[in-house]
């Protein structure tokens, strides 16, 4: 497994007289402010004019500047502001006032490895990147624990740039629950599918199993459209353009089979046979193979960094 890193893995004093500016104030960037503030970061809010946001910083107790003052002073600027605004925001913005050996920082890899933006050689530039909503990494911290993350570095101009990101990792909680080390490359990226490709076990983990279920609570609660309204507009056009590709007519027309099956009794009797004639041997040896998947035993591994999903694997099943 991946070298997890904890709170004591950090270097605190990295950030030690160190600004930090957050470019948005949506629902990542409330949480990584109001956390960051509240471990002892001096935070400065970066908004477009006219921002609705602007009040609500204000009355969290955050100082808010427009971006390019925001840049200006800071000495770690975390860009959260949507995949399709960042490259214009940042060649008009935050490019022409990132201050010589300051941080450039965000918390999706997209424009950095589609290299929609490309940060100049004096900067370093990282990524942290909590695996949950923003509202959980908030709620999570105010309750003494954190969401897990993954970090990258992508340029170390300072030599200091791996402590940078896991101190502000640290900041926001994470590292209470843990982080691993990846890059921007695997963050764009089934489970099987991204494993046999390379990709490390504990990222496709995170993004095929532990994200779907936050996918899945944004539905229940308000349908697909609050679903797509919480995504990024990266993910929501994935979801338009690739979603036909992977559910197609022919697996409706499966669908169309399976439901045939139920209604017309083939698919009990052939569950009444594998209890009686069959003694449960090919549904308890599907039961064997399936739990020594290895996403069973990745998925334990990382639910055991997630403080609110502790006893989840205990449920016994009689």
């Amino acid at each position: 497994m991946a070298k997890t890193y904890y709170d004591q893995d950090a270097n605190w004093e990295v950030l030690n007289g160190k600004k930090v500016a957050i470019i948005g104030y949506g629902s990542q960037g409330h949480a990584h402010a109001l956390n960051l503030k509240e471990s002892g970061v001096d935070v400065v809010v970066g908004l477009y004019e006219g921002s609705k946001s602007k009040k609500v910083a204000e009355e969290h107790g955050l100082t808010v500047k427009n971006v390019a003052d925001a840049v200006k002073e800071a000495d770690i600027t975390m860009v959260l502001i949507p995949d399709e605004k960042q490259s214009d925001v940042y060649k008009n913005e935050i490019a022409p006032n990132l201050k010589d050996g300051s941080a450039l920082a965000f918390a999706h890899g997209f424009n950095i490895h589609y290299q929609q933006i490309v940060p100049p050689a004096n900067v370093d530039v990282f990524m942290v990147a909590p695996k949950g909503p923003g509202h959980l990494v908030r709620r999570t911290y105010t309750e003494g624990s954190g969401v897990p993350a993954v970090f990258a570095v992508y340029q170390d101009a300072s030599g200091k740039c791996f402590d940078l990101a896991l101190a502000y990792a640290k900041g926001l909680g994470a590292t209470r629950s843990g982080v691993l080390q990846t890059t921007f490359r695997e963050m764009q990226t089934g489970f099987e599918v991204l494993v046999e490709a390379g990709y490390p076990p504990e990222m496709a983990y995170f993004e095929c199993f532990h994200e779907m279920k936050l996918i899945v609570d944004l539905c229940y609660e308000g349908g697909f459209t609050k679903m797509r309204k919480s995504i990024s507009d990266t993910a929501e056009y994935g979801d338009y353009m690739v979603g036909p590709r992977i559910i197609t007519e022919e697996t409706k027309k499966e669908m169309k089979k399976v439901l045939k099956e139920i209604q017309d009794g083939t698919f009990a009797r052939n569950w009444l046979l594998e209890n009686r004639a069959a003694g449960r041997a090919n549904f308890m040896a599907q039961r064997r193979l399936h739990a020594e998947h290895q996403i069973e035993k990745v998925g334990k591994d990382l639910r055991n960094m997630m403080p609110w999903l502790k006893g989840a694997d205990d449920l016994a099943k009689d």
